[in-house]
């Protein structure tokens, strides 16, 4: 580059020289011509001469001028290869970070492939279990449609309930129970007992034909919205007819220890509430023929409190049972009062005729044997002669408790 500049600045010089040279070439000319003055071509080549020093003249100010010019761009290139120089340079660090978020970006792109295939794969998966769903759905619909398929499957989630609110089968609650009366066989689907010899029935057969065919109707014009409501008045109907048959068994005459009253339960919440939205007169229909109508929650929380009560029971019987093992236990500690004082007697009485028995040998029997021995010289004194009264005496027996048992004995 300053090179260039070099040779830019060195050619006007050089151009210069030149265009002097040519200036004395032609004055030298034209003196020559003048000295001569041959004849009148010598003046009009002098003229053409003259014609061409201007044209050099004004050639070698353009390329003076095309130098400066020149010269002015490559100051300008310069300048501006330093300045794009100094931007390289800062803009280094935003190319690294450029290079980065590049890295960082394809990163992403392979991450949200891979995740978009999992997102495809799992809504795949989704879609195959909705079809799986419908069809249950579709297959318990029919189901449910059937009388016996009904109250299986109400049975079975009255049971669930029941065993969510902790209750044991065959201990708080049964199924199945048969009962004989005078006009028929009753066969109660459940009998939760209650403390107190108490019992409760619950029936699980209530009738959801209707109530499901009022929720296949999709159509939301004014024509679906009558067959819905048409619908769910039959299913209230229904549940009502049902009531009127519970009441007609009248399972509390039948069944010791339960009150005026029957749980029809219905497995459905939402089925409850369209029922009671289409007839609100039911609720007191059926309290009237003495039936109680609960949902799941509803239930659940009843039977919460009947664990509850049960659970209160046990611990009042758990505490009489202690109380009355605390009693047993202070009588039969009495009467091992009794026994210990009678041994400590029977220990002293013992120990005073060990006494004395050792007093009445020391006194009349050992001297005897002693003068006995003394008779032979040849015969050692025996120590086996010697003998000790006992002094320990038992301890006396201080307790009250056991001093009055053995007062009463």
């Amino acid at each position: 580059m300053e090179a260039s500049v070099t040779n830019l600045l060195v050619l006007p010089l050089v151009l210069l020289v030149v265009g002097l040279l040519a200036g004395l070439a032609v004055g030298w000319v034209l003196g020559q011509r003048r000295a001569s003055q041959h004849d009148d071509g010598a003046a009009q080549h002098l003229e053409g001469l003259r014609e061409e020093n201007l044209r050099l003249g004004q050639e070698h100010a353009a390329a003076v001028e095309a130098a400066r010019i020149q010269a002015g761009r490559v100051r300008e290139y310069e300048e501006r290869a330093a300045q794009d120089q100094d931007v390289l340079q800062a803009l280094a660090p935003l190319t690294d970070r450029m290079r980065q978020m590049q890295d960082h970006v394809t990163r992403l792109e392979r991450d949200r492939a891979q995740q978009f295939g999992d997102i495809s794969r799992a809504l795949e998966a989704a879609r195959e279990s909705d079809l799986d769903l419908q069809r249950v759905t579709g297959a318990l619909e029919g189901s449910l449609r059937s009388n016996s398929a009904r109250g299986t499957w109400g049975e079975m989630q009255l049971r669930r309930v029941v065993e969510a609110a902790g209750m044991v089968a065959h201990v708080d609650f049964a199924e199945q129970v048969q009962v004989t009366t005078e006009q028929a066989v009753l066969r109660p689907d459940m009998v939760v007992r209650l403390p107190g010899q108490q019992q409760i029935v619950l029936d699980s057969k209530a009738p959801l034909a209707s109530y499901l065919e009022a929720q296949e109707v999709r159509d939301s014009s004014s024509n679906g919205m009558k067959q819905r409501a048409a619908l769910l008045a039959a299913h209230a109907k229904a549940v009502r007819a049902h009531v009127d048959e519970l009441g007609k068994k009248k399972y509390w005459e039948a069944i010791s220890g339960s009150p005026d009253l029957v749980l029809c339960f219905i497995p459905l919440e939402s089925a409850l509430a369209a029922a009671l939205e289409a007839d609100p007169t039911l609720l007191d229909h059926a309290a009237a023929r003495k039936v109680a109508l609960v949902s799941p929650v509803s239930l659940l929380a009843s039977l919460k409190a009947v664990a509850f009560s049960w659970r209160q029971e046990s611990l009042a019987q758990e505490a009489t049972e202690l109380l009355r093992l605390s009693r047993e236990l202070y009588d039969r500690l009495g009467t091992m009062g009794g026994h210990l004082s009678r041994m400590g007697g029977s220990l002293r009485r013992s120990v005073e005729q060990y006494n004395q028995l050792v007093g009445s040998l020391e006194r009349r029997v050992l001297p005897t044997a002693r003068k006995l021995n003394d008779l032979d010289p040849t015969t050692a004194a025996d120590d086996r002669l010697e003998t000790t009264a006992v002094e320990v005496q038992p301890q006396a027996i201080t307790a009250p408790e056991l001093l009055q048992a053995a007062e009463e004995r």
